[in-house]
């Protein structure tokens, strides 16, 4: 029997005998199943990253708050729930899907730029651990809010510091001042004085986020920097914090490349939060889910024209946007391993789109029409960013646990398509 791991996620995908397995199930059996486009993911291998940054956060108190955005899949928050994970929201909808899942209003922090009132009362009802505050209107909103609820809201102030942090994408750029994001550094200090004397209004910690998909430690010890500097200052002014959240954004590996180990993260970050005895927040999301994940995909055709070969498939964009939308790059990997010729080619989909790809300029073991390809490393911001353009269904998507998996959510239908819109009955 021949076993051999696939670039990159080692944890979650293997080779037996030429045929690509998702733990010990075959992928081809999940296809016979389910049928394609389908989305696959590793139990264990979610499972074992998030044991692997829990650890490495030992010695101080911490809460590891998944972010809900790269995968809120409710087997993915039930699994990552049942090991103590709290949850990064940014909507009304994932602190609804949070609290389906089991993970307590105590565990959840509440992030984004343009939380409504509606989604703040939620929020406020649920007894949330605490609102990452962007805005001074936000604050002022919050403050009248619990106010008229007869609460108090629990916030941290999400602080820009102007950290342009190299990242793959500008897109996922979020720390420089540039950005929508957070409150300007040298609005920080003032507002978080004026935060401390308003009624309804709890300060409880600081907040920071960088950016995402980031491989050198570097950045982060810059902003744990700031935000000891502001804690520092704040605790001279008698502002009494408990905990401080340096946000998400440890990336992976999609192409090889070596990423940031949980404990080497830790190694640079966890003592200097151990000496000021808060209790540290962290937001993973892609570095939890991301390389537990594959989409399965049928060749439909092949075909050449202009001096190029296209390998057209039943996913697309709107199946799996980062390749369109982030310059994002994927592993494309023959299911059953065929041992052919290899040819440059581009791998797209079937929307009636020029950007609608999977991979460009790739070369790969050119396969028939009708063999299946697994698009890796797709756990996180894939099937989350995925939408019904030119009216397809969105695929299912399956949990596999050793030998056994489990279908996690049905293929949309047809009828799934309308189901929401008011016109059918019209004359």
């Amino acid at each position: 029997m021949e076993e051999s791991m696939v670039a990159g996620v080692a944890e979650a995908f293997s080779r037996v005998d030429g045929v690509m397995h998702c733990e010990d199930v075959p992928l081809t059996e999940l296809v016979a199943r389910w049928g394609t486009p389908l989305y696959v993911y590793s139990k264990s291998a979610i499972r074992e990253r998030f044991r692997e940054l829990h650890e490495a956060l030992a010695p101080v108190p911490h809460l590891i708050a998944y972010s809900v955005k790269a995968n809120g899949n409710l087997g993915v928050l039930r699994n990552l729930a049942e090991l103590g994970a709290g949850a990064d929201i940014v909507s009304a909808g994932e602190l609804h899907r949070a609290q389906l899942a089991g993970i307590p209003g105590e565990r959840i922090v509440f992030s984004g730029v343009g939380k409504t009132v509606h989604e703040l009362a939620a929020a406020l009802s649920a007894g949330i651990y605490a609102f990452n505050v962007e805005s001074e209107g936000e604050l002022c909103s919050l403050s009248e809010l619990a106010c008229a609820m007869g609460l108090r809201a629990p916030v941290a102030l999400r602080v820009n510091p102007d950290i342009d942090t190299p990242t793959p994408h500008a897109y996922t750029r979020t720390g420089h001042a540039a950005t929508k994001f957070g409150i300007a550094a040298a609005r920080a200090r003032t507002l978080y004085s004026i935060a401390a004397k308003m009624p309804g209004i709890r300060v409880r910690g600081i907040d920071v986020h960088i950016g995402s998909q980031i491989l050198d430690v570097a950045p982060f010890r810059d902003a744990l920097a700031y935000v000891l500097d502001l804690a520092h200052d704040l605790k001279r002014e008698d502002v009494d914090l408990e905990f401080l959240d340096l946000g998400g954004g440890l990336g992976i590996s999609y192409e090889g490349e070596k990423r940031i180990t949980a404990a080497e993260w830790a190694a640079e970050i966890v003592p200097a939060v151990a000496e000021t005895g808060l209790k540290l927040v962290v937001e993973p999301g892609r570095f939890l889910v991301g390389e537990a994940g594959a989409l399965l995909t049928r060749v439909l055709y092949v075909k050449e024209g202009g001096g190029k070969r296209f390998v057209i498939t039943d996913a697309g964009m709107n199946d799996l946007i980062r390749p369109s939308h982030y310059s994002g790059w994927h592993a494309v990997e023959p299911v059953e391993q065929p041992g052919r010729d290899r040819a440059r080619v581009d791998v797209v989909g079937p929307i009636c789109e020029t950007g609608d790809f999977l991979a460009l300029d790739r070369e790969m073991e050119l396969p028939k029409p009708g063999e299946l390809l697994s698009i890796m490393t797709v756990g996180a911001y894939g099937f989350s960013m995925s939408s019904q353009y030119n009216q397809r269904p969105r695929p299912a998507e399956v949990m596999v646990d050793g030998a056994e998996a489990t279908l996690v959510r049905r293929r949309e239908t047809l009828e799934d398509l309308v189901a929401a819109e008011t016109g059918l009955d019209a004359g």
